[in-house]
């Protein structure tokens, strides 16, 4: 434990005052060998998708979604903001969003605020879970820039105010994984499949 020179111990706020990101720093890697994304957009086609629902927070992480964006040269024209209801559908629209093979990158954004119920668990597991498993199936970054949080208060310090914005770091996720796949000469698995065509005849059986 820190104490003063008379062996006093200091209280912990006297010791470390908390950071405003409360995280250690990015690690600087302009020494180190090996492949890194870029912080350029231009040319990148993104989607972003986004919950409804908390749309008080929700809104302001799109602001600083597309604020960044804008800040790495992805034109206007070439990303597309896609609402959903809740952050429960955020993996559909993102598979839904994947398989048009048009974007290079989904950038998916809802809050998630705990109740009084197991609602809050449920949600948020299923949500994290569905937005991996559209990445890793459809091999296409798909960023998880949804809130999880105790209160209204914290998704607003995370939205924007006193600990940064999400949507922010959501976008700069994006932008830099397509880059890195890029590097690597990243080849998508091929469609199995996709949504179904609509019938230009009349199924046999069906009248």
């Amino acid at each position: 434990m820190t104490s003063t020179e008379d062996g006093a111990p200091l209280a912990q706020s006297a010791v470390e005052a908390p950071t405003a990101s409360h995280r250690l720093p990015s690690l600087e890697l302009d020494d180190l060998e090996g492949i890194r994304g870029s912080g350029d957009g231009s040319g990148l086609r993104i989607a972003l998708a986004c919950s409804r629902f908390n749309g008080q927070v929700t809104s302001l992480l799109l602001r600083g979604a597309i604020a960044e964006l804008d800040r790495c040269g992805v034109a206007e024209n070439q990303r597309t903001v896609i609402w959903v209801p809740g952050a429960f559908e955020l993996p559909l629209a993102a598979m839904a969003v994947a398989r048009t093979d048009q974007y290079d990158a989904v950038i998916c954004l809802g809050a998630v605020i705990r109740g009084e119920t197991s609602h809050y668990e449920i949600v948020a597991g299923e949500c994290a879970a569905g937005i991996q498993r559209v990445q890793l199936e459809m091999g296409l970054p798909v960023v998880f820039g949804v809130l999880t949080t105790e209160n209204l208060d914290q998704a607003l310090d995370r939205a924007g105010g006193a600990l940064g914005n999400k949507g922010t770091e959501a976008a700069m996720t994006a932008i830099e994984m397509s880059d890195v796949l890029r590097r690597l000469k990243w080849s998508r698995p091929a469609l199995s499949g996709g949504v179904a065509a609509v019938p230009t005849t009349t199924p046999r059986g069906v009248v």
